[in-house]
């Protein structure tokens, strides 16, 4: 799914399920041992990787440990920018070269319902009006959830290029439900430096939301 909502730039993997075979670099093997993860958390971390490393190769890149850094986020090759994401049933990595693509960021989400107190925290004002809009023109989607989504492909594209904190209310997205695009606005200026304004892309179907921010190097 990640690949139809994606610009040519962009190149990317997916996988259904975990892969049992053995995936894993040695690096991987003991950064998954020094966190203490359990077997569904193995799977994710390793199946996405390969993900990653497969989409890494199309770009020219021969495999390699792809490595969380101090915060979690994964450290990409020389020059490339890139972004993973996992939910039940989905994997999916996507990469570019930095010459193309200056920020990335991907996410999917499996269909549920977002709890009311999760919902106002997640979305602005003006965000919770627009999903009542798009309820009522389309009650067939969970716009909650495209909303959410939208903002963590955001903060994905954000962090990478400006190491800080991007809360949910710090930015506001306008969902465009014809053409299944949105476009993502950071609000403060407290933030670092960095852009203010990201196009993005959703899509859901087979009970999945994926979206995807990618901000062109200008």
């Amino acid at each position: 799914m990640i690949g139809r909502i994606l610009p040519p730039p962009v190149v990317s993997a997916h996988s259904l399920s975990d892969d049992p075979g053995p995936l894993a670099f040695e690096e991987e093997a003991r950064a998954l041992a020094a966190a203490g993860s359990n077997a569904a958390r193995r799977g994710e971390f390793l199946t996405v990787r390969h993900c990653a490393r497969r989409a890494l190769g199309l770009l020219g890149h021969a495999p390699a440990a792809l490595l969380p850094d101090a915060v979690g986020a994964p450290r990409w090759p020389d020059g490339v920018v890139g972004s993973m994401t996992h939910c039940d049933g989905y994997r999916a990595a996507a990469v570019a070269r930095v010459g193309d693509v200056a920020a990335l960021g991907i996410d999917a989400e499996s269909d549920r319902a977002i709890r009311p107190d999760t919902l106002r925290a997640i979305a602005r004002p003006e965000e919770l009006e627009q999903l009542a809009e798009l309820g009522r023109a389309r009650p067939d989607r969970r716009w909650d959830l495209v909303l959410f989504s939208a903002k963590e492909s955001l903060y994905k594209a954000w962090f990478p290029l400006t190491r800080g904190w991007l809360g949910f209310q710090d930015a506001t997205v306008t969902i465009d439900a014809a053409r299944g695009t949105f476009d993502a606005r950071v609000l403060t200026t407290g933030h670092p430096v960095g852009p203010r304004r990201f196009p993005g892309s959703w899509l859901a179907e087979d009970g999945l939301v994926v979206t995807a921010c990618v901000l062109p190097r200008s």
